[in-house]
């Protein structure tokens, strides 16, 4: 990545990173990526798709399968505590995952390809709300309407594994969903609780229940349901014996055929205990992301970049526990997901001393441009 480049888009991370949106709320850098982007490129189109903006370079002369690269660009109700000039400037909103890396590096690429060209058409995406697993399922039509044959996308990654390049073949992480039981009977006095229909003890053997449901043979692989919260009743009304309550879950599989399953046998508990004690019981389901699935043909690519590159590669022993919702886009087309890793002693994503580190941006930039200029 030629050094002018490198720091422009190391300027728009640092302003990215001051002035950080949430999920669902990045229209303001959706508006600097553009003004940016307007500025510093000649040969690129830029589309405003109002809650996200993809571009696209058009080759002159196109001998290869069309290529595209997806970045983030949300942030995290939480403070930043880097300590750095470019800490955020509004309190409880955060980079701390990253974000402001992926847009940045994209963006390095934009510009690379802008200058140099390459003998394939290649698509970028920026969307929004990939924590909370709403923003890549929105942007699908991008994928429909340019006709995407392959896609790729990095995490920057800090504590995990070694500073390098690294992915896997297959699962690279989990599946997962947030689950609510509801359930409802009726309050009485709490000198007489016969006279309702508490909800407590039913509520309790579910959550006993999704613990050891885990271990039943059918899983074959890692899944998880992880309590979040367990509310019943009115907190300080003691003379009302509970009427209400609901457990929050979040369950988790590498497989999505097995958190279907893990799913269907939690509602099952839940209808067969709520029956018992003469109770509605009733469902939701927020923020589900699906497993993150790498091509092999395409996870073979990323390596042969990032050897072009030069760069240490490391293979991801295991599925990360964590979602990501670039899944929806690896299972519209095939894809690679992998990780710029900083390395053991970088902090880990998500604590409020995160910061992508800028080395990162020129790697990324740098792997992504030696897979347009790769098969």
């Amino acid at each position: 990545m030629d050094r002018d480049l490198f720091e422009k888009c190391i300027a728009l991370r640092h302003e990215i990173h001051m002035y950080p949106d949430l999920s669902n709320e990045e229209r303001p850098t959706l508006e600097r990526i553009m003004a940016f982007l307007k500025k510093n490129t000649k040969n690129i189109e830029i589309h405003d798709a109002g809650h996200y903006v993809w571009c696209a370079y058009r080759s002159p002369n196109p001998k290869k399968p069309n290529m595209a690269f997806r970045g983030d660009c949300d942030a995290l109700p939480m403070q930043d505590l880097v300590d750095q000039p470019w800490r955020s400037r509004i309190p409880g909103k955060a980079h701390t995952c990253g974000h402001d890396g992926h847009t940045a590096a994209l963006a390095g690429l934009i510009l690379s390809v802008d200058r140099y060209g390459a003998d394939r058409d290649v698509f970028c995406v920026f969307q929004p709300a990939e924590e909370n697993g709403t923003g890549a399922r929105s942007c699908l039509d991008f994928i429909t309407n340019n006709h995407v044959q392959q896609i790729f996308s990095v995490h920057g990654r800090g504590k995990s594994y070694p500073f390098s390049i690294a992915t896997r073949k297959g699962i690279l992480q989990c599946a997962s969903k947030g689950m609510t039981v509801s359930m409802t009977g009726n309050p009485a006095h709490a000198g007489s609780p016969e006279d309702g229909k508490n909800p407590t003890i039913a509520l309790c053997a579910l959550a006993e229940y999704s613990h050891t449901v885990l271990q039943d043979p059918k899983f074959k692989r890692l899944v998880l349901a992880t309590i979040i919260h367990l509310g019943i009743g009115t907190e300080n009304a003691f003379g009302v014996s509970a009427g209400i309550g609901k457990l929050q879950m979040t369950i988790r599989a590498e497989d999505e055929a097995e958190l279907e399953e893990l799913q269907t046998m939690l509602e099952a508990k839940a209808k067969e205990l709520a029956e018992a004690d003469n109770l509605q019981v009733a469902f939701t389901y927020q923020d589900e992301f699906p497993m993150v699935y790498n091509d092999d043909a395409c996870t073979e690519k990323v390596k042969k970049a990032v050897a072009a590159c030069g760069y240490p590669f490391y293979e991801v022993p295991v599925p990360r526990r964590g979602s990501e919702d670039v899944g929806h886009f690896l299972k519209a087309v095939p894809g690679c997901f992998f990780y710029c890793s900083f390395g053991y002693d970088h902090p880990s994503n998500h604590t409020s001393v995160f910061d992508f580190d800028d080395e990162g941006v020129e790697r990324t930039a740098n792997v992504y441009m030696a897979l347009v200029e790769g098969e």
